[in-house]
């Protein structure tokens, strides 16, 4: 697992572990519809998972895992 230095250093890490949590969990969070629909398919098809979340601070947030399972980064949209 990783983080980007900016997310670190605003995010709550709190929320970023239940986020996780939620993200293991096949819980997308704010995601659009088309992209719920996506990861949904990327859990049997082996390609990338994206999850969107707000810390407790409504700073909004995404979780990536790539589609080999090498690397989940927690990163701010920003950061992309």
């Amino acid at each position: 697992m990783l983080i980007t230095p900016p997310a670190q250093a605003e995010l709550d890490a709190q929320d970023v572990y239940a986020s996780l949590e939620r993200h293991a969990r096949g819980d997308w969070g704010e995601c659009c519809p088309a992209d719920w629909k996506e990861n949904e398919e990327a859990l049997t098809r082996y390609r990338r998972l994206f999850s969107v979340y707000r810390d407790r601070n409504g700073v909004k947030f995404w979780i990536i895992t790539e589609a080999d399972r090498s690397a989940t980064t927690v990163l701010l949209p920003q950061d992309y």
